[in-house]
């Protein structure tokens, strides 16, 4: 057999492994096991390896930004912050709330990463709903995973993987927005009407909206800042 077929096999075994982690191991152990078997078995030199490591150096960098300032931001309090004054400005009203978590994981999406909003926001939004008595946080939720994927291409940092797409032919910000401005939008639109009309018999007639918010500290209002 050539060794392509070793390649795609190898190379389906690490995929297959960081998308069931199995044992419960981390993906990028999965991807890492993957990567040495290439190098073990000859099938790619040491050489092209380090070549193929050298080009995402952007991508490693961007991920490194954006995982710190995610991190610094929920250990500052300012996802919980987010959501607290989207339940206070909801006025105990769930549709209200339903648009106003929207427009937050629409925003955390754009600016800081879909990955953010679906690791790092979702939390906050469940122990915000509990907080507020909110008997479904389902809706809330499923907000979270939707519009990770929704808004993730308004910008280029909205999803690592455009990144990755692009490689060295990033376009330039006007290119970008002339380009998915409009379908963005009309995913962001589409997406929202979906998860309203689908989720809006499970939002509860009223909720808790007397909550107390507590003051965003100094290093959230940097992270905010940032």
């Amino acid at each position: 057999m050539s060794s392509n077929f070793y390649i795609f096999l190898i190379a389906a075994f690490a995929t297959a492994g960081v998308i069931i982690r199995p044992f419960k191991i981390q993906e990028a152990i999965w991807a890492t096991i993957g990567a040495i078997l290439l190098l073990l078995f000859g099938l790619i030199s040491f050489q092209a390896a380090w070549t193929g490591i050298g080009k995402g150096l952007d991508v490693y960098l961007f991920l490194i930004g954006m995982m710190s300032l995610a991190e610094s931001a929920r250990r500052e309090g300012l996802f919980d912050w987010l959501t607290s004054h989207a339940i206070k400005l909801s006025a105990g009203s769930t549709t209200k709330l339903f648009v106003l978590i929207y427009l937050v994981g629409t925003v955390v999406t754009i600016f800081m990463s879909n990955d953010a909003t679906a690791v790092v926001l979702t939390p906050a939004v469940a122990v915000a709903a509990s907080k507020a008595k909110v008997k479904n946080p389902l809706p809330y939720l499923l907000i979270c995973a939707f519009i990770a994927n929704a808004a993730s291409f308004v910008l280029p940092i909205s999803n690592p993987a455009n990144l990755v797409i692009y490689g060295d032919h990033m376009p330039s910000l006007a290119s970008w927005l002339a380009r998915y401005t409009l379908p963005s939008i009309l995913s962001i639109g589409v997406t929202f009407l979906i998860l309203y009309l689908t989720q809006k018999n499970n939002l509860a007639p009223t909720l808790r909206s007397d909550m107390a918010i507590e003051r965003l500290p100094r290093g959230g209002k940097m992270v905010l800042a940032g």
